[in-house]
Order: C-alpha cells, then sequence, then structure tokens
C-alpha cells in the first residue's frame, strides 16, 4: 500500500512542477510561445516521467534503509539518529544568516542550494561522527562517572560485549568462564542462534535434540544468574544460516564473537571482528609438560602402535607410552619424552619409568621390583608374567 502511494505523490508532484513551471520562465520565451497550454501539457509531461523515476528510485532507497533499520541494533540506532539531529541542528545554524541576507534576482537560487548542500553535508557528518565517537557521549549523560570520562577520553577502553555462537552455548564450559571472571561486558545472545537452539530440541534426532535442550536450560540458568548482563538480541539479520547472520552482529555492534567452530573462527579473521575460539583457549590455558618431567599416569586403553598404551592428563590432553600396553587399568610413573601440537590438540609422548623410587639402578629382578615399585605406582598383583624390558 505505501508503495503505490509514493509513486502517486511523486506523479502528482511531478505533473505540478511540469504545469506550474511554465509561470517561472523568462517574459522574453513566453513571448515567442504560441500555444501556452500546449507547453504546460509537455512540461507536465515531463515532469510526471520524471516524478515517476524519483519515486521508484525513492522506494528502492526507503526499502534498503528499512532492513538496515530493523537489523540494525538499539544503541546504534540511537546513536546515528541522535547524531543525525545534532549536524542538521548545527546546519540550519549556520544556514539561518545566509537565508537573511538580501540577494538580488540573478542569484536567488544560491539560497535553496546552500540549504540543501549544508544539511547534506552536516548530517551526513553528524551520522558518521556519532557512529565512530558515540561514547563521547557519557560525558554528557554521567559527567560525574570517572569511568565515563576515561572512556570518552580514550584513556580506559570499554570492555566489548560477547557474542555467543551456538557451539560454545552447547559445549558448557562459558559457565565456568563467566564465573570466574575472565569475560568482561554484556553478553549477546541473537535470535538466530535461539532458533537453531529450539530446532536442535525439536529436532527427531537424539543427539540434537539433548544438545538443543542443554543449550537451552544453560541460557536459562544463565539468565538466573546474571540478570540483565544476559542480553538476547531480537534482531533479525538477512543471510544465509545462523553464522552469517553472527558475523553480521559482531560488525555492527562491535563486539567479540565467541566460538569453538574453527570455520567460524576463520571467517570472522578474515572480515576483521574480533573472535575467540574457546578451545585454542583451553589450548593456550593447559599446563605445559617439558621432555624429562615424570607423571603419574594411569593407563586406560591401548594405542596404535605395539606396546603402546595411552593415558590422559586431568586437562583430557592424551599422552602415548610407550611399553605399557600391557598395563591398562594401573598407574605408572612415567618420564615424558616430547610432545606434538596437532590442529585438534596436543599429543605428549612418554616411556614407562622404571627406575626404583631411591637410587638409579634399574632394578633387576621381578621380585625387586614388587617390593620397591615406583612411588605412586599399583603394587603388580602376585603371579603375574614380568613386564618386557626397556627396548
Amino acid at each position: 500500500m505505501v508503495d503505490p502511494l509514493i509513486l502517486l505523490l511523486f506523479l502528482i508532484s511531478g505533473t505540478a512542477t511540469g504545469w506550474l513551471g511554465v509561470d517561472l520562465l523568462p517574459e522574453t520565451l513566453l513571448v515567442q510561445v504560441t500555444n501556452l497550454e500546449g507547453l504546460r501539457l509537455v512540461l507536465g509531461g515531463f515532469g510526471a516521467f520524471f516524478g515517476l523515476l524519483a519515486g521508484f528510485f525513492f522506494q528502492q532507497l526507503r526499502r534498503r534503509l528499512m532492513v538496515q533499520v530493523r537489523s540494525m541494533p538499539t544503541d546504534l540506532l540511537i546513536s546515528r539518529a541522535v547524531g543525525l539531529i545534532l549536524g542538521l541542528l548545527v546546519a540550519n545554524l549556520l544556514l539561518a544568516p545566509i537565508l537573511l541576507l538580501p540577494l538580488p534576482w540573478e542569484v536567488v537560487l544560491v539560497k535553496p542550494l546552500a540549504a540543501v548542500l549544508s544539511n547534506v553535508f552536516f548530517g551526513v557528518l553528524g551520522y558518521n561522527l556519532a557512529e565512530v565517537h558515540g561514547r563521547t557521549l557519557l560525558r554528557l549523560f554521567n559527567p560525574t562517572s570517572t569511568e565515563a570520562l576515561l572512556v570518552a577520553d580514550g584513556v580506559l577502553q570499554p570492555a566489548s560485549a560477547k557474542i555467543l555462537d551456538t557451539s560454545v552455548i552447547i559445549d558448557g564450559r562459558i559457565r565456568g568462564l563467566l564465573a570466574s571472571g575472565l569475560l568482561e561486558g554484556q553478553v549477546i545472545v541473537a535470535q538466530a542462534v535461539i532458533d537453531e537452539l529450539q530446532a536442535l530440541a525439536d529436532s527427531a534426532n537424539g543427539d540434537k535434540r539433548a544438545k538443543g535442550r542443554r543449550g537451552l536450560k544453560l541460557l536459562s540458568e544463565l539468565r538466573d544468574s546474571y540478570g540483565r548482563r544476559l542480553v538476547v538480541n531480537s534482531t533479525r539479520y538477512e543471510g544465509n544460516g545462523a553464522d552469517d547472520k553472527l558475523l553480521k552482529l559482531t560488525a555492527d555492534t562491535g563486539g567479540t564473537l565467541l566460538t569453538t567452530d574453527f570455520n567460524l573462527a576463520q571467517v570472522a579473521l578474515v572480515q576483521d571482528l574480533k573472535v575467540l575460539n574457546l578451545s585454542e583457549l583451553v589450548i593456550a590455558l593447559r599446563a605445559e609438560v617439558q621432555p624429562g618431567d615424570g607423571l603419574q599416569l594411569k593407563i586406560v586403553r591401548e594405542g596404535k602402535e605395539a606396546e603402546q598404551g595411552v593415558g590422559y592428563l586431568d586437562d583430557g590432553t592424551m599422552v602415548v607410552v610407550e611399553e605399557a600396553r600391557r598395563r591398562i587399568g594401573e598407574r605408572l610413573p612415567v618420564v615424558v619424552t616430547g610432545a606434538l601440537q596437532t590442529p585438534t590438540g596436543r599429543m605428549v609422548f612418554a616411556r614407562w619409568d622404571r627406575s626404583p623410587e631411591k637410587g638409579n639402578e634399574r632394578p633387576q629382578r621381578a621380585g625387586d621390583r614388587r617390593r620397591g615399585g615406583a612411588a605412586g605406582a599399583d603394587p603388580i598383583a602376585a603371579g603375574e608374567h614380568e613386564p618386557p624390558g626397556p627396548r
């Protein structure tokens, strides 16, 4: 309904402009016209044509503006609107003396031209300044706040909002990060993420349904624990999938995207967005083990190669122990021999330390080993075969 009305208004305006514009033509030109009504019809037709063109252009501009307004966060919309209003106010204050000047008829078009140019220039300038330096308004709203002054002066950097990806919510470790105080600022959950969690919770697949319900339950618990700090962004962005919409939300808010999706993190880095990969953070916080360090490790399963056993550190790092294949279920003293960093994590290699707790000599008999096993190791059950010696 709105689009036909816009075209009708522009059509009427263009026709009226062409019809009435005849009276504004110079008298020397009007004297030469023999059919004044015909001239009005011709100019009215041209005015209607250009009015329709302007109407179509205005329709496209209106549609793009409405899409941006609907997908724009509220705080950014208000900031840009305030900047635009201030820019137009400054433009009209500077324009007032020019409009009051008595100008000759030959240069009378200078006034409307100056009005249009000044409003466009200062309006766009205020819009851009508010988008880039909108936080300086903190000084106006709360001039007594020390934090507001520091933020406005650029001394203190404000905490960026943390935008949660679906994978981070399902992972569950975000609860511990928030409880530890490592993450500051607002926590934003996009509407696209909630829709994706709901779709998972309603899935016919049992695993997906469990993940979706776990994610929704976690959001409910975070809402109860942190209240207004958890913000649900109801803006519905246009895009292909939740990842595309999250990237647009991150770009508009200037926040930090939290994810465990490696591909999404790389796309965000390509688009020059702030991103924190939770998996990389966990790897960075793991305790470092160096060759020669001694560990007490429980062997839980067989390794891929012959005579290898596999155990895990407290942080989940896999440790491959040589010659421990026959010691599954036992806790053995091991010595780290090396480590390998892979795209999926870190792998540590170790060997079974058969040295006695005291002394530097390796025991020569199985009985000695039973009586003086390594510290922390489970004693070898009586009647068990002697393990193979070191290679």
